[in-house]
């Protein structure tokens, strides 16, 4: 299996005593060492000084893009300074503190970008409620009196300051941890949207554009050149495409899997922060060589099942996540071998057709979650193009 040089290292552990036999007395000490604990505190700054502190550099970190794609409409953000006019309760932000005085959004991203677009002019008000004479005023088209009226209100933020844990990692989870529960936003972050907002870097940004791969795109029905449909996507929305690029570099590590699947590219995520550029590299050459030899032996049916049985209602017409596993992480292994599975490209479509024959567990197509399950999957599809090779 070919590992990008950081990735051979990155598993690497030391012994931990397993808390579930830890004594009453362990667990007291645990405590007291502050360990697994959250320091936060409270702040509340008026809107103007808010704005203008958005204009530091290195202040905050807002990143819409990997919060969550879809932004708020105009309507939604004048909402907001409606509410600030009028005086409702508005939600704090959560922000977390990178460095001193230098902070990650981790919730409350829409709210701080609408506030900076009102103070620079950019929102112009719309579809209000209880003020409709305001419609279509920018910050300084506003009358003085309800511009000293919004300037009076503040934003509140909660700021998560450090977190107490025995190594990195654990304080990386810490810290998805405090995001996952303290999101408020009226829309669920997607897991991967979550990742992409914490883990930042060379690796992430490498998944979001391989993710924009023409291959890799087309067999999942992603419109990379329509803004608008794309928008309306199912998977765009929500960063799933992403996470697909990711499960196939941290499956290429499954003997490595333990726990629950989303749990493992959560901790693939964390140790990808130690990548470096040669990894990135490596990695990137893996998935285009592997996709692309897929695409010529597949073509237009990638990781769709339903080609090797076009006369049953077994498998709907559409892509399968598991079996995506299986192929993208089998030719992975065996791109030494890639001219001789080109050559034997109908051997190679035939033995997938009887392994789906005698799959009566429906593995392929992602029955069995557990580690046993995922791991005998890679392997069946594994096993049968070795076989198709060594032929």
């Amino acid at each position: 299996m070919p590992l990008a040089p950081a990735e051979k290292k990155m598993w690497e552990t030391h012994p931990e005593k397993d808390p579930k036999k830890m004594s009453d007395d362990e667990i007291n000490a645990k405590y007291e060492k502050r360990e697994r604990r959250i320091l936060t505190e409270m702040n509340r700054e008026k809107l103007p000084s808010f704005a203008d502190a958005l204009k530091k550099p290195g202040y905050m970190e807002i990143r819409p893009f990997f919060q969550r794609r879809p932004r708020w409409n105009k309507k939604m953000q004048s909402r907001l300074i409606e509410s600030f006019l009028i005086n409702i309760p508005v939600p704090p932000i959560i922000l977390y503190e990178k460095e001193y005085n230098s902070y990650e959004v981790m919730d409350g991203q829409q709210r701080i970008t609408t506030i900076q677009d009102f103070y620079d002019n950019k929102l112009k008000l719309t579809d209000l409620e209880l003020w409709p004479e305001l419609e279509g005023c920018t910050y300084n088209q506003l009358p003085e009196k309800i511009k000293a009226g919004i300037d009076r209100r503040s934003i509140s933020s909660i700021v998560l300051i450090t977190e107490s844990a025995s190594d990195p990692e654990e304080a990386l989870f810490l810290k998805q941890l405090a995001f996952e529960r303290l999101n408020t936003g009226g829309v669920a972050l997607s897991r991967q949207e979550v990742r992409n907002c914490l883990y930042s870097g060379d690796f992430n940004d490498l998944l979001v554009e391989l993710a924009k791969n023409p291959i890799f795109a087309r067999s999942w029905g992603i419109p990379i050149d329509d803004k608008e449909a794309l928008e309306k996507n199912s998977l765009y929305k929500k960063m799933e495409e992403v996470e697909l690029v990711l499960r196939f570099f941290a499956l290429r590590n499954y003997h490595q899997f333990h726990g629950k699947l989303e749990e493992f590219l959560d901790k693939y995520m964390i140790k990808s922060l130690k990548f470096t550029k040669e990894d990135i590299v490596f990695l990137k050459d893996i998935f285009v060589r592997t996709i692309s030899i897929v695409n010529q032996i597949y073509e237009d049916n990638l990781f769709n099942p339903k080609q090797f049985e076009p006369n049953n209602m077994n498998f709907q017409d559409q892509p399968y996540k598991a079996y995506y596993d299986a192929v993208m992480v089998g030719f992975s292994n065996h791109l030494d071998s890639e001219d001789v599975l080109i050559a034997r490209k109908q051997k190679v479509i035939e033995a997938t057709q009887k392994l789906f024959e005698e799959d009566k567990n429906k593995l392929l197509t992602g029955k069995g979650k557990t580690k046993a399950d995922i791991q005998k999957r890679l392997g069946l599809f594994d096993d049968m193009l070795a076989q198709v090779i060594n032929e």
